[in-house]
């Protein structure tokens, strides 16, 4: 088995590898630092992402390069923002000792911030192409002393048309310098690329395996109407959910990201219309975990570098299994486990059969967690919030109402009617709904009928004598100190509402969540007309897409409102 100090790495680097952590090299570092440190030759490297590419010509750049010399002596092209930070921050935790400056050249970053950089002098300038050729026009990044051009994740360079930005900065540098390549992928467009600026070049290649052991895959198939209730299950049973979640275009990261926050949900989402600051700013939250769930589409997520993601979720299937191994990569990291969950639609499964085949992966399909799996979850952590209560001794002002209590009633009787006071119709299960398929009972009150989707008919008692249900949100939630009785007493006390007109509670940070029959919904609007928090109505209504349709069909959903701010439709 290799280590780093066989690959010919002085003493001052492997002292700063041990001090990281570092103790075995990947397949491409030993493979490409060797030939880097040698013989001086073009490289091109095929390695997928997340098999420390960065590492493997970072350090022989550090050992090489000679900082008393002036000028930029080695440029590192990366398709997108988030690439070029991560890069230019390896670098710098390799250097050590090391005296060389590395400057980072996106765009979204105030460019005085860079100009003032360069005009220290950098011995690496890592950038975006149309970062890094605005720099060269406004004649502020001279690239006459280059020794090293390095493509970073090439063929995502080319897949975004960066290939004449690419052909003109490398008309900057001279003709006597080492060319390097690192590609995911060696379509023919690669080829022709190292034919025409690398005259003798080795070609190295690692065979990872695709998919993390660490990582569980597996796939949900369900109808695309009902993926976002087969999200919220997911989230409801994994209540230590820590994740992205995956969509194929802007729009619907958009679109998804305002229902998860409408639901109580810790989100924010990244697309490629956001702005660099408030792209960081996003970022830093999630690192933080500030929110625990970031909506991303496939380009936005490049470099994205967070270690311990629980999930991954594909709310749509990659469009090609290359895409699906990027993302899935982003959890099972660390030593850490991880699962990867795909929602695939009925029509899409011939495309998660190619995906299993090219990746060679136990891909295992499962079914969405029911109604009653997600009652039965809750009432687990009533019963262990219960049973922490009784063993802090918390409740000794209640001992003298609960002997008042039992002297009328059981003790069963009593605690059945105080879990049906808190909690109405939450933790109730419903008959018939144990042992589905996949995909089915992922929409509640539908039945199958010959084949089809038909709507059940409620009782009076579930609907108040209407068929419309409401959701309305309260300006209140954990930070106030809410829970499940607190909002039975705000809306019974001063409305009048019966607990058991109160379904689905939802307490989240700063909101709090419950549908009510419509009828209901106006006499408590109209309550709290005048009652307000932080200048905006206590209570207000959510959505209105619980409503029933006519003629035992489905309801229809009203057309999407287009939002102010970043969840805009464009």
């Amino acid at each position: 088995m290799n280590d780093f100090s066989s690959l010919g790495l002085s003493e001052s680097t492997l002292a700063t590898l041990e001090k990281r952590g570092f103790e075995t090299p990947t397949e491409i570092q030993v493979l490409t630092i060797p030939l880097l440190l040698g013989k001086d030759v073009d490289i091109i490297a095929q390695a997928q992402t997340g098999t420390g590419k960065t590492a493997a010509f970072a350090l022989p750049l550090i050992e090489k390069l000679d900082p008393r010399k002036r000028g930029v002596k080695a440029i590192i092209l990366a398709p997108t923002r988030e690439l070029v930070i991560q890069v230019s921050e390896e670098i710098e935790s390799l250097k050590g000792n090391s005296d060389i400056n590395t400057a980072a050249i996106y765009g979204g970053q105030f460019i005085n911030i860079q100009l003032r950089k360069l005009e220290k002098g950098v011995d690496i300038v890592v950038g975006t192409p149309g970062r890094v050729l605005d720099h060269i026009r406004r004649k502020t990044l001279v690239l006459d002393r280059v020794e090293y051009f390095i493509l970073d994740e090439a063929d995502e360079m080319l897949n975004m048309g960066f290939l004449e930005d690419i052909e003109e900065i490398f008309g900057e540098t001279p003709d006597e310098k080492r060319v390097l390549l690192f590609s995911a992928t060696m379509p023919e467009r690669i080829r022709k690329l190292a034919e025409s600026y690398m005259e003798k070049y080795v070609h190295v290649r690692s065979e990872p395996q695709l998919t993390t052991d660490l990582t569980e895959q597996i796939y949900f198939e369900v109808r695309r109407k009902d993926k976002f209730e087969a999200l919220m299950r997911v989230l409801e049973v994994e209540r230590d959910f820590y994740g992205i979640v995956f969509c194929r275009t802007k729009v619907d990261v958009g679109e998804l990201t305002s229902m998860l926050i409408d639901r109580g949900m810790r989100a924010d989402n990244l697309h490629g219309d956001i702005s660099q600051p408030l792209r960081e700013k996003i970022l830093g939250k999630f690192r933080d975990r500030k929110i625990n769930i970031l909506v991303a589409t496939d380009v936005a997520a490049r470099g994205i570098d967070v270690i311990e993601l629980t999930h991954v979720i594909n709310y749509s299937i990659p469009r090609n299994p290359e895409d699906y191994v990027h993302r899935i990569g982003r959890t099972g990291r660390a030593g850490k486990k991880g699962t990867a969950i795909t929602f695939v639609t009925p029509t899409e499964l011939k495309k998660m059969k190619f995906i299993q085949k090219f990746t060679k992966a136990e891909i295992v399909k499962q079914r969405a967690p029911d109604r009653n799996e997600i009652a039965d979850i809750r009432r687990k952590r009533v019963e262990s919030e219960i049973d922490g209560l009784i063993s802090r001794k918390e409740t000794e002002g209640y001992r003298r109402w609960a002997r008042n209590l039992m002297e009328v009633s059981s003790g069963e009787d009593i605690i059945t009617a105080l879990l049906k006071y808190s909690f109405g119709k939450d933790l109730e299960e419903i008959p018939g709904m144990e042992g589905k398929k996949a995909g089915e009972g992922i929409v509640e009150g539908r039945r199958r009928v010959e084949g089809k989707t038909a709507l059940r008919k409620k009782e009076p008692s579930e609907t108040g004598g209407n068929s419309r249900m409401v959701r309305l949100s309260i300006a209140m939630g954990r930070k106030e100190k809410m829970n499940r009785g607190k909002v039975l007493e705000l809306i019974g006390g001063r409305a009048g509402t019966p607990p058991e007109m109160i379904e689905d509670i939802e307490i989240a940070d700063d909101r709090s969540y419950i549908t009510v029959p419509s009828r209901e919904a106006k006499s408590i609007l109209k309550q709290f007309r005048r009652s307000y928090r932080n200048d905006k109505p206590l209570i207000m209504k959510v959505r209105k897409d619980l409503e029933e349709g006519k003629n035992g069909n489905p309801p229809e959903r009203r057309p999407h409102r287009k939002k102010k701010g970043r969840f805009a439709r464009p």
